[in-house]
């Protein structure tokens, strides 16, 4: 069986999904990176995904590590070595008849050489919707288990729920005009 991997060119997804490129714009770089690794975690763990992540140095000079975090794999290039320099070279060494390695990147350049390679390219942008597809499968998935089930260690019975709703409900007061169901 293929073992699948997914490289991110990160900075490069920052730059093209909109919610990222704002706070890169806005100057928050770390809040930017968090966000994408957040975003992928989840991702990974709803479609079981090995991922690589890559961080230029360009923004983080000297940093030049790699380390995991919420089941993801993190590398921060050397200092002297660009991120798709970085993935070039993964792309020649995992790139074999047992690892389906796709790049994600809207670098037509870096497509094109990880292509040339036997690699498999997807843009920045074709993966923020698959992203939301994802979430969306699983949050539709989820949540009617979620809305059926009685909260546990709960203090409240059945009865006095219903009675909460409906204290609640009439709090509310009337609904406007255009919120009301047409009656015939």
């Amino acid at each position: 069986m293929r073992r699948h991997l997914t490289i991110v060119d990160a900075y490069n997804v920052i730059g093209n999904w909109p919610e990222l490129a704002k706070l890169k714009a806005t100057g928050h770089f770390d809040a930017a990176r968090d966000r994408l690794l957040d975003i992928l975690a989840e991702y990974r763990s709803h479609e079981n995904a090995e991922m690589l992540v890559v961080f230029d140095a360009m923004y983080v000079p000297g940093i030049g590590q790699r380390y995991d975090k919420w089941d993801l794999q993190v590398v921060f290039t050397p200092q002297d070595e660009t991120a798709d320099s970085y993935i070039e070279r993964l792309a020649d060494q995992l790139n074999t008849p047992l690892v389906q390695l796709t790049v994600v990147t809207s670098d037509q350049a870096e497509q094109w050489t990880v292509f040339s390679r036997g690699a498999l390219r997807i843009s920045s942008r074709e993966f923020l919707q698959e992203v939301q597809r994802s979430h969306r499968e699983f949050t539709k998935g989820t949540d009617p288990f979620i809305m059926r089930e009685a909260p546990r260690n709960t203090p409240w019975r059945g009865e006095q729920l219903d009675r909460l709703e409906k204290m609640r409900k009439s709090l509310e007061g009337p609904k406007p005009k255009w919120q009301r169901p047409n009656k015939k």
